[in-house]
């Protein structure tokens, strides 16, 4: 079997709630058991972890849907913080950027968590704002985003080493399973090159928030900051990420790298970006650690990255055949799961953009719903309580 002939599967039988779907080359049933069983079991026990990050990357016109302009991308992650942590009813300081169409992730992730009971505790490197409530800064605010990926210098090989072992340091102290989810606009560009730099030719692979991801503009930018460079072939992982990476993913790194020492199962809640993380990861680990360290880790997104497709004729969705060219590049076979939510039925059309192309994931969205579902919440639920808080959130709008 090739990387690229795996299906999805949804097993009743083995605990799949309605819906979710478990891909990739390490999707077998016993790797589905024991992800379901070691979650299940801390339902009501794990660590949150939400990074927000900036790169000047989100500058260029056209690159992200995440904000209608290149200045209300600047705001972003503290506005979807914002929304994730208190909800639509109070008035936030910092209002959410206008989309092209469709409406934050940060609304699916508010409901699923509140469903679960839990509010993750927000990192911040990389962030020209000051956000208005409780986080943990990693390092000055004077440091701002990362440089455009296009420079080849996104950032000092000193600011990235300080990033992951703050990121490693937090990680290894863990003594719970631990779910991270991020908001960087932009950084679906970042993971594209981070991913091309490691040697991987995905291209046309990796999605991003707008119905139709702009991969010619990503591309370009791409060639141009890694030509810039100047890395060769196999270059280190943190010295790629100085070139073409973000804080996000310098501290991402860290604590996914420390809490697999820690013994701690990880639920990487994204996309593109997370893989680009456990590619990282995987490059910096002996070969010999690296089937047992992925047996940890899986990445929890939405149905809507899941079923997407670059082209017409494509038989398996980009973001699968993604994380299975991934994995076979390092030797392993990786998991993800997708949760069950759609909004096909939706009564707003905000909702309903998601089954267009838009938006489709963001702020642990896929994650946060996927652990919802797992510990009992309906589907239907999902949508009427997502429902209600598009209803509020208008209303504090308007």
């Amino acid at each position: 079997m090739t990387p690229f002939e795996i299906n999805t599967i949804s097993d009743p039988f083995l605990g799949l709630p309605p819906g979710c779907r478990a891909f990739g080359a390490g999707a077998s049933s016993i790797n589905r058991h024991s992800w379901i069983e070691s979650w299940l079991k801390n339902l009501n026990n794990f660590s949150a972890l939400l990074i927000l990050a900036g790169t000047n990357t989100a500058e260029v016109e056209g690159i992200s849907a995440a904000g209608s302009t290149s200045a209300a991308r600047r705001y972003t992650a503290v506005a979807d913080a914002e929304l994730l942590l208190n909800g639509p009813v109070r008035s936030n300081r910092w209002p959410l950027p206008p989309l092209p169409a469709g409406v934050s992730p940060a609304l699916i992730s508010y409901v699923a968590s509140r469903f679960i009971d839990v509010k993750p505790l927000v990192l911040v490197a990389g962030l020209q704002q000051m956000p208005p409530f409780p986080h943990l800064r990693l390092e000055r605010p004077s440091f701002g985003p990362a440089a455009c990926l296009s420079t080849g210098s996104a950032m000092p090989f000193k600011r990235v080493q300080s990033l992951c072992d703050k990121g490693f340091a937090m990680g290894v102290k863990l003594r719970k399973p631990l779910l991270i989810a991020e908001c960087v606009p932009g950084g679906t560009s970042t993971a594209q090159a981070v991913l091309t730099g490691l040697g991987l030719s995905i291209s046309d692979l990796v999605s991003g928030s707008v119905r139709n991801p702009p991969l010619k503009i990503k591309t370009q930018l791409v060639e141009r900051g890694l030509q810039a460079a100047q890395l060769g072939t196999s270059p280190p992982p943190k010295r790629l990420l100085a070139a073409v990476g973000d804080p996000f993913q310098c501290v991402a790194v860290g604590l996914l790298l420390g809490a697999r020492q820690a013994g701690q199962p990880v639920l990487l809640g994204g996309g593109s970006q997370m893989l680009a993380v456990l590619a990282l990861a995987l490059a910096e680990l002996n070969e010999s650690l690296r089937s047992h360290f992925v047996k940890g880790v899986v990445l929890g997104t939405t149905a809507w990255l899941t079923e997407e497709v670059s082209f017409e004729d494509q038989r398996v969705s980009s973001f699968v055949r993604l994380l299975d060219i991934v994995g076979h590049h390092y030797g392993v076979g990786l998991m993800g799961v997708s949760a069950g939510l759609h909004f096909d039925r939706s009564r707003y059309q905000a909702l309903r953009d998601y089954e267009r192309g838009f938006v489709k994931e963001g702020v642990g969205a896929g994650a946060f719903a996927l652990l919802a579902q797992l510990q009992g919440v309906s589907r239907k639920d999902l949508l009427d309580s997502c429902e209600a808080s598009l209803e509020e959130l208008n209303r504090r709008s308007s």
